[in-house]
């Protein structure tokens, strides 16, 4: 029984031995690393790049200098078009091993791709010295050479390769496409058949000698081509994508549509194949069917991505903000980092009137990828949303340098420009709009508005001209023709240029409000005002229209109707800052300040990180001798936008003024000195600041600073006759505190300045 009982006892040990065994392994970080590893590739191999890029950065969570992961993460990111990352990915695997000929060629070819034309024959010569037979080097060098325009050369590279590799395909396309680009199509077509002959069944190749004859414009053997590589592979997106491209060049736009719905049908398991549709209805700017299309796509892919982001988007293009949010939110689920879903979300929360939320989103955007464009455009609208100009400047010159041809950030920085009154960068922002695309009018019309302001009104008239000429159906070169009649008092020539505007576009704020201004300035009100009330008529969901109504009610001195205006305003748009702005100031005016404060707590409720209300809200109650409700405001204003220059600026005299921290009110001050350096009571303020600190020099020469920016300021004269005071200079003291006294001798610090004076007097 004894060995019976020992032999059981042996057999259960083994197992428990082999259990032990298998744990270690699975604890093993080589083992452990291999196995990301190899579920990356498995992934990879099933075109699934985010879910293999997970298990790529699994195994390099474990071995940093895994190079084989890094480079399976550089080929994810290439895949999925994010070059940044695959940059930094290849990057990183050169430098742990140099050796690595295949993503020394990657790096060379977007080094490439980027115009680093030298950077990429670097790479190249780097792989043909360690391996001189590297055909794809050579092509790479040969790709140099065309891109600094030596056809010559690298048609001989190209050759070269050829012999390197006479069995290999891509030389010979190389070859074509650089004998089609020296003229010589014969060469070319024999060389696009050269390389279908060594392989017949390479759809690259029958797609790029389709794409030749098509460039030819010879339709029907294009056509043969794509219908061939269709044969070739029937489950491939290219030769349906080449095909209904074919038939919208010829004009034959019901033929594209069915290939694509074919397409989406018969490829409903491949992403590109059903994505194909809609994103030729978003080519083509048939906006309510791309909707409707990616509506059926999300319904139908609802883990796909870039479904979602195309959704999203569109949606955020409709201004159905609610939905676009429910629809991105999911893709970034999916995708936390995802830089699309968080410029997107920026954008949104930015048009919701949410630029301070914005802008937490748009910052992290940059984070995940500071070489983005327009992550870095979309932070400084989001910037510009909390009125911190100076810093959205500083984004849309980051998006410019990055890529100079997006047209976003070189209008925005135009405005900023005009804004300013800064020339030399609007004809510099002009010039550069009109160099992306000349033929679109913007250019031309910020380019007038600088010619105009150095009163060069011939060149702007001809710049508005050619506006008018590449887009007269365009409202806005129209509007500034009229602003240009305006500037010339020619009243009947501005009246019409409006007009056409405003027939163009019948919510076009800017050219209603010349049209009002048109009649002002024949001395008719009455008629401004009608001619607004028949536009509301026309238009009655415009907001903005209500604001202009109600600033002509102020006009015509009739704060009631101004009022109602205003309120009528914020009803249709709740997002209306500006209006819910007028309407506070309206009010104040009328002595409803408590009903004023009301509607600034209304307005915070629908925008409750907007800078402008908040710190107009607490002036209104530093005014009610309610500080330490004001304090509170102001330092909510900070909490969205640390470096706002006003909350700062008021927040430092409050604290100054009522026992704060000095330190803390000093460096506040400063912020807001730096920022408004322009402004007399930024400079009172740092003085002030100063003074509290017993640094009274530096507090004099604010004081002195504020009094120039503002004469009339009887609180900085009688702020510099208290510094001289402390100087012991009372001879300026007095001379300070007579100029405070003659500037308002009800000054509610009068007393404080009599005494002063009496002090003074006994001093001498």
């Amino acid at each position: 029984m004894r060995k019976k009982s020992h032999r059981c006892v042996r057999f259960l040990i083994l197992p428990l031995i082999l259990a032990g065994l298998l744990a270690g392994c699975s604890r093993d970080p080589a083992v452990r690393k291999m196995k990301y590893f190899e579920s990356g590739e498995q992934y990879f191999a099933k075109q699934m790049y985010r879910e293999a890029a997970i298990q790529y950065r699994n195994a390099l969570q474990i071995d940093p200098r895994f190079t084989q992961a890094h480079y399976g993460l550089a080929q994810c990111f290439l895949k999925q078009g994010n070059w940044q990352n695959a940059y930094q990915e290849l990057i990183r695997t050169v430098g742990l091993e140099p050796a690595n000929g295949k993503a020394q060629l990657d790096l060379g070819t977007l080094f490439l791709a980027s115009g680093k034309v030298a950077d990429a024959r670097d790479r190249a010569e780097t792989v043909l010295r360690a391996d001189p037979q590297n055909a794809q080097a050579q092509l790479l060098l040969a790709d140099a050479d065309v891109a600094r325009g030596d056809l010559v050369k690298g048609l001989g590279e190209a050759e070269e390769a050829a012999r390197m590799d006479p069995n290999r395909l891509q030389p010979y396309l190389h070859i074509a496409l650089i004998e089609e680009r020296r003229k010589d199509t014969v060469h070319a077509e024999q060389n696009f058949q050269k390389a279908i002959s060594l392989d017949p069944k390479s759809l690259p190749a029958i797609l790029a000698l389709g794409a030749f004859y098509q460039r030819e414009k010879r339709w029907s053997a294009a056509e043969k081509q794509f219908q061939a590589a269709m044969t070739v592979d029937r489950k491939s997106p290219a030769p349906r994508a080449s095909l209904a491209a074919l038939y919208l060049s010829e004009g034959q736009k019901d033929l594209a549509e069915k290939v694509l719905r074919d397409s989406k049908s018969e490829l409903k398991d491949n992403p590109a194949g059903y994505r194909m549709l809609g994103e030729y209805y978003l080519s083509q700017r048939e906006g309510a069917k791309a909707v409707a299309e990616f509506a059926s796509l999300y319904s139908e892919h609802p883990n796909d991505i870039a479904v979602a982001k195309f959704y999203a988007q569109l949606l955020a293009k409709q201004n159905r903000l609610d939905e676009a949010t429910k629809v991105n939110d999911g893709a970034l689920k999916q995708s936390p980092s995802d830089i699309d879903a968080l410029i997107l979300r920026g954008d949104i929360l930015t048009r919701q009137g949410r630029s301070g939320d914005a802008v937490h989103s748009l910052q992290q955007a940059v984070k995940n990828a500071p070489e983005n464009a327009a992550a870095h455009y979309y932070l400084g609208v989001a910037y510009a949303g909390t009125s911190n100009i100076e810093q959205a400047e500083t984004e849309w010159t980051q998006a410019a340098r990055l890529r100079p041809g997006m047209p976003e950030p070189e209008r925005a920085l135009a405005n900023v420009a005009l804004s300013k009154g800064n020339m030399s960068l609007l004809v510099e922002s002009a010039q550069q709009l009109i160099k992306i695309d000349p033929r679109a009018p913007e250019g031309y019309v910020y380019h007038a508005a600088a010619l105009f302001k150095k009163d060069d009104r011939a060149g702007a008239e001809a710049d508005l001209k050619k506006a008018i000429e590449l887009a007269p159906n365009d409202p806005t070169a129209y509007a500034r023709m009229a602003d240009l009649r305006m500037s010339e008092r020619r009243f009947d020539e501005a009246e019409k240029s409006y007009a056409e505007a405003l027939k163009r576009n019948p919510s076009a704020v800017d050219a209603l409000a010349g049209l009002v201004n048109v009649d002002l300035a024949r001395k008719q009100p009455e008629k401004a005002l009608r001619l607004v009330q028949d536009q509301i008529a026309r238009a009655p969901a415009s907001s903005n229209f209500y604001v202009l109504l109600g600033q002509v009610e102020l006009r015509n001195q009739d704060s009631a109707q101004a009022a109602a205006a205003f309120q009528k305003a914020v009803e249709l748009d709740k997002n209306n800052v500006i209006a819910f702005l007028a309407l506070a100031d309206v009010e104040v005016s009328r002595g409803s300040t408590q009903l004023a404060i009301e509607d600034y707590k209304r307005a915070l409720q629908a925008n409750p990180r907007d800078v402008r209300l908040l710190v107009s809200l607490g002036e209104l109650l530093e005014r009610q001798n309610q500080w330490q409700q004001a304090e509170r405001y102001y330092q909510q204003a900070l909490q969205v936008q640390a470096d706002y220059p006003v909350a700062a600026n008021n927040l430092a005299y409050l604290m100054l003024e009522h026992g704060g921290n000095p330190s803390v009110a000093l460096s506040l001050a400063q912020t807001a000195r730096r920022a408004m350096p322009g402004l007399s009571n930024a400079a009172d303020t740092l003085g002030w600041a100063y003074y509290k600190q017993g640094v009274y020099g530096a507090a004099v020469d604010q004081f002195q600073e504020a009094i120039k920016l503002d004469p009339k300021n009887a609180t900085s004269h009688y702020h510099l006759a208290m510094a001289y005071e402390k100087e012991n200079n009372h001879a300026m003291a007095k001379e300070q505190l007579d100029y405070a006294l003659q500037i308002n001798p009800n000054f509610d610090q009068a007393d404080v300045f009599r005494k002063l004076l009496s002090d003074s007097a006994q001093h001498k």
